[in-house]
């Protein structure tokens, strides 16, 4: 059952971590530090898009309209912390 505990884990250190590059690589495009016309930076920016589009496309159902600002990668990285907290809180029983 440890095994489970770690893997779990694992993909949710997965989860945060792309959520968190494609937040980073978004601010990057925006400030114009980074090129949609560079051909690494479009795949791995469209690639992240299309990995992370059906968990932002469920929570944007919920979301009210707010413009431009899209809560939906905070709303991801807060459940991931939540999920965590769970884990490391009910270890014992994985164990």
């Amino acid at each position: 059952m440890t095994s489970l505990f770690q893997i779990f884990l694992m993909l949710l250190q997965i989860v945060q971590f792309v959520v968190v590059a494609q937040i980073v690589i978004s601010w990057l495009i925006s400030f114009q530090i980074l090129n949609l016309r560079q051909p690494l930076v479009a795949q791995i920016w469209y690639g992240l898009n299309k990995l992370l589009e059906p968990l932002y496309s469920r929570i944007r159902q919920f979301l009210p309209d707010l413009g431009g600002l899209d809560l939906a990668p905070l709303i991801v990285l807060l459940i991931v912390f939540g999920l965590k907290i769970v884990l490391y809180n009910n270890a014992a029983s994985f164990m």
